[in-house]
């Protein structure tokens, strides 16, 4: 499989606000069954722009968990639905796939989907909830990442199964601290994504006892008044917050003394350098990208459905927000939107409701929605933990525990896993 870190994570950010979407907030609503009996799970993907790429492994992973769900007995017997039919059975190439974010999410909704996983792109959220909400529809994203998006007005029948950008922060913070950094400065680049993370960041930072010497902005291509403006600070660890002016930044700090050990990347500076820096340049640096690497089993399960897979990115974020749409509507006993909604974050293990069976039974952990079921069963409730890990969705659908992959770069500038981080709060 090829390595997410080739893939590239850019994916636009953007300041959001609802404009059509219910009122209330539906993760937290007590409902009544009004479902059909037969529960079927839409898909959107992204058809234009950078993140088109990610349709294969995405569609591979949906693929997989309704045949794991539908091996495990389906939804009260029936085999649950794959929608658009015609492009599941044909590959994300197909026609049904080739429409806008929009047009894609009124199309399922003639086809009665009950929830819809995707899109990719932030910035083609909006438009899929806008379309989804006011019908009772849940959406659940396995890649969006802008930060707005959590408070986007979907009257709560909006989730993600990836973490936002800001919830890196602290995972970035601890890199520079375990590395016995006790001043720590850090360069962003000027836009929503680098303030919101920068931000958290330094917020981080100052928890665990470090001095937070500067945030200095840039714009790309203009990083070298930022650049100098750190170094004259001092600092310990730099910490580069960016995507397209990441470049030009890593150069301008480099040239300026600060390489190597005392780098430290955002998800968005990631990506193989080699002979772009310096020899060396970035020797000892490391980052983060978002996610695990997921498991033979898993892999195996993957090009099972789909034998020229070469890509997973996003697939276990995928895979697991179809599978818990299927188990939210097992533990409300209905496929209706509203009842999945309703469920999602109690059996994702996180945030309650305040009344009824979802707020008062005790939850035990299960890795798959064969072993979730059989929960359900029980006296208890199931706590997803699936391949992208703990999810715990908060009141916002936003996940409370956040996985990320750490890369070391050699003197070749170029980047290697070398561990694993988990930020983890409270739903």
């Amino acid at each position: 499989m090829v390595s997410p870190l080739l893939a590239g994570f850019a994916v636009l950010a953007l300041g959001l606000s609802g404009c059509s979407a219910s009122v209330g907030n539906a993760r937290l609503s007590s409902v009544t069954p009004s479902g059909d009996g037969v529960l079927r799970i839409g898909v959107i993907l992204d058809n234009s722009g950078s993140s088109a790429f990610l349709n294969e492994s995405e569609l591979a992973a949906a693929k997989l968990a309704v045949k794991q769900i539908n091996d495990a007995g389906g939804f009260k017997g029936s085999p649950v639905e794959l929608l658009p039919a015609s492009g599941v059975s044909e590959g994300s190439s197909a026609a049904a796939f080739s429409a806008d974010t929009a047009s894609q999410a009124k199309a399922l909704l003639s086809a009665h989907a009950d929830v819809v996983v995707g899109p990719t792109d932030s910035s083609h959220a909006p438009a899929a909830i806008d379309v989804l909400s006011p019908a009772r529809i849940p959406l659940i994203s396995p890649a969006n990442t802008a930060s707005g998006l959590s408070s986007y007005k979907s009257g709560g029948f909006y989730f993600r199964t990836s973490a936002a950008d800001a919830a890196q922060g602290s995972v970035l913070a601890k890199l520079a601290h375990d590395a016995g950094a006790k001043r720590i400065s850090v360069l962003h680049e000027a836009g929503d994504y680098g303030t919101r993370v920068s931000g958290a960041v330094v917020d981080a930072a100052r928890s665990l006892g470090m001095e937070a010497v500067s945030n200095a902005e840039f714009t790309a291509g203009k990083a070298a008044p930022a650049a100098a403006s750190i170094k004259s600070g001092s600092p310990d660890a730099v910490v580069v917050v960016a995507r397209d002016g990441a470049p030009g930044a890593l150069a301008e700090l480099v040239n300026a003394g600060l390489g190597g050990k005392q780098l430290i990347l955002s998800d968005g500076a990631i990506r193989q350098y080699g002979t772009t820096l310096g020899a060396g340049g970035l020797d000892g640096a490391r980052g983060i990208l978002p996610g695990v690497f997921p498991s033979v089993e898993f892999q195996s399960g993957l090009t099972g459905i789909d034998p020229n897979l070469k890509d997973t990115t996003y697939a276990a974020e995928t895979f697991d927000a179809v599978t818990l749409a299927a188990l939210a509507a097992a533990a409300a006993n209905d496929d209706a939107g509203g009842s999945i909604a309703a469920w999602l974050t109690t059996v994702s293990g996180g945030v309650r409701p305040t009344s009824g069976d979802a707020a008062s039974k005790e939850r035990t952990s299960c890795a798959s929605y064969k072993d979730c079921v059989e929960v359900l069963k029980g006296a208890k409730l199931p706590d997803y933990d699936g391949e992208s890990g703990a999810i715990g969705f908060d009141v916002n659908g936003d996940v409370t525990s956040s996985n990320y992959m750490v890369f070391t770069y050699g003197a070749d500038n170029t980047a290697r896993v070398s561990g694993k981080e988990t930020a983890s709060r409270t739903p």
